[in-house]
Order: C-alpha cells, then structure tokens, then sequence
C-alpha cells in the first residue's frame, strides 16, 4: 500500500508576544458591557474609549456605565472623538451595522472586530471596506456565536471527523424570556402580536443576512453542489392561555414562540441547515412545542460516516431571573469577540472571517495563567 503524504498549509499570521493591545468599545448594549468586562479580564487588553448612543451616558466613566468601580475611561457620542482616540482595535457592536461607520473606523488605522455582521461577506458587498483596509494597513472580522461560531466554525470543525457528508445542521433552543431587550422581543422579533404581525416584522430580513452568509460558508468550504439561494422558512405559536412574560403577558392568539429555518438545497434537499427555536417557555403553546428532553441547548449534527452530534450547554441561563442579570448567549458572543484581538491584530490587512485566521483561544485566568 502507498501512503499518500497530505500537506496542510496554514495561514501565515503569527500572534506575537503578550503586549498591551488598545481597544474601544463601541455601544453599551448587553453585548457591550460584555465586551468591557471580557477585555478587562483579558491579561494582553487594555479599554481606552468608548463610544456611546445616548446622551445620558455621554461623559460618564465606563465603569460605572457596567455597574463597576471607575476605570478613568471616559464614555462619549462624539464619533469623531473616537477616530481621533489611538487604538488597536475596536468592538463594533451597534444593534444595526453601518457600513460608513465601519470604515471610518477603519481608515482611522483601527481595526474592527464585530458580532454583528460581516461573518462571509460577498466580496461585492466590501469593496469600500477592502479599500479602507487597504489604505490604512487594517483588518475586520465577523464573528459572534449563532451566527458567527455555532453555524460555521465548529461545524466545519466537526465535519473533519465525517465523510461522505450529506446534510450539515446548527440549530438553537432558547427561551427567549431570558433575552433582556424588551423592546428587541416585542416590536423588532414579533412577540406578544398577531402571527401576521410577527410574519410582516423585520425579523427574518435582519436575521437572514448573517445566517446566510453562514450557511454559504459551509456550503463553499465543504463543497456542496448547492447554489446561492437559500431557503428561509419561519413559524409561529400562539398562547393558549395568557402567558406571564417579561415583556408583559401574552394573551391568547399572540405570538409566544417563532421558528426560523434557513437551508441551502441540493435536488430540492437541505443539505445545510441554520435553525432558531425561540420560545417563551414551555407551557401553554399552540402548537405545543418543547425544547424536548435535551432542554435549551445548541447543537451541530454533521451526518455522514460516522454522523456526529455536538450539544452545548451552557450558553442559556439557568432560569429566567438569572438570564435577565446575566444571560450566557450574550457573553459568549461578546467573549468571541474578545478572544480574536488579538489574532485579527496579528493578522493582514482586508476582511478576514474564521477561514483565514488561525484557531482562536481564551485566555487563562489571572490566577492560574502565567
């Protein structure tokens, strides 16, 4: 038998010794102030700004803004400010992305990294972007958890295990009582409306554009047949009974639960799947959907030879009360982009998502790090 030699080449990005990298952070919303903390545990990182929306927090010390002792960091609306600020780095973590934003930022010789969008952008959509990387020798990275980690990355990671693929599907089962966004919940998802009102609302458009992009990614990197189109599919529960929620109580007939679906199709069949589960809890649903036994989870199942099933937990809060504090989903989004700073820094210029960097880590925890 002849062995056949294989060789693996990897990007050409090296994360260099420890050094203090300058971050600010753009946005304060539960991602945000996520991101604060996540770079002030971060022994390499250092907050040096950031940008708010409001004028209430203009002024006010960072610390403070997060519910922490003062840090000396001054909060501002002023975005000239802000390119003006010398920094290495920036969080962009705005509720709607802003292309000029993004590159003001980066012409200002910072680099970006951003849960929300960008994950595997059509080079057609980031000609602006590519030229301001370009010209001021920076980088951006999309990245994130559901999309921007559970859809693509550890998919793709786990399919090295398979052969033969047929169908690829990252799915999440959340209870969406435990998202402390009240307005987010009722006007922009649809919850607590009529199902036509949920139907009409802007939910799939603003969540389609990073699901796609990741259902693309798997679709191009593992060589399925499927084209660019993809399918987007949504459903609705109502309350059967009136629903006690932290958005107020859903009452019978309003929605209390939304599925969405997006599959890329080869002979008409999904062959990679994105899916999201939001329910307001279990009770009193028409249909009766569950989370089923496994419970609020994220899971990547690659079916081939052998098929294998990947379940996270972890990322959901163990009750609701704990979520509104605290919700899991949240900081590991903001975690995620935390850990690639330091990467997306080392990196070269232009748009970069998870195919081009090297793998990304935590960090060690002061205690027990060097």
């Amino acid at each position: 038998m002849t062995a056949t030699s294989i060789l693996t080449v990897t990007p050409t990005i090296e994360v260099t010794d420890p050094m203090t990298i300058k971050v600010i952070q753009w946005a304060t919303g539960g991602v945000g102030v996520a991101a604060i903390q996540g770079v002030l545990a971060h022994p390499d990182l250092e907050l040096v700004g950031c940008w708010v929306h409001s004028d209430a927090k203009h002024g006010k010390d960072v610390g403070e803004l997060i519910g922490g002792d003062p840090l000396g960091v001054a909060a501002t609306t002023s975005k000239d400010e802000i390119l003006a600020t010398e920094a290495d780095v920036v969080v962009y973590s705005p509720l709607v992305p802003n292309d000029d934003e993004v590159i003001a930022l980066l012409r200002s010789g910072k680099n970006v990294v951003t849960p929300v969008g960008w994950i595997y952008p059509n080079p057609e959509r980031v000609v602006g972007i590519e030229a301001a990387c370009a010209e001021a020798g920076t980088t951006l990275h999309g990245t994130g958890i559901h999309p921007g980690g559970i859809t693509e990355r550890f998919p793709l990671m786990a399919s090295s295990l398979s052969q033969r693929v047929t169908h690829v599907r990252a799915e999440e089962f959340s209870d969406i009582r435990t998202y402390n966004a009240p307005d987010v919940v009722r006007h922009v998802m649809g919850f607590g409306g009529t199902p036509q009102e949920a139907y009409d609302s802007p939910m799939a458009g603003l969540l389609s554009g990073g699901f796609k992009a990741s259902v693309r990614m798997v679709v191009a990197e593992m060589g399925f047949a499927a084209g660019h189109d993809i399918r987007t599919t949504q459903e609705v529960a109502v309350a059967a009974k009136p629903i006690d929620t932290p958005i107020g109580v859903i009452q019978p007939g309003q929605v209390a639960a939304r599925r969405f679906h997006w599959d890329a199709l080869v002979d008409g069949e999904p062959v990679v799947t994105a899916a999201v589960n939001w329910l307001m809890g279990e009770e009193d649903l028409d249909p009766g959907w569950t989370f089923g036994p496994e419970g609020e989870r994220f899971e990547v199942e690659v079916t081939g030879d052998p098929t294998v099933l990947l379940t996270f937990k972890g990322l959901q809060p163990e009750s609701v009360a704990a979520g509104l504090v605290r919700n899991p989903g949240v900081v590991s989004t903001a975690n995620h982009c935390v850990s690639s700073i330091p990467y997306v820094v080392a990196a070269a210029p232009g748009v970069k998502t998870y195919l081009d960097l090297p793998l990304i880590a935590g960090r060690a925890a002061p205690e027990v790090g060097r």
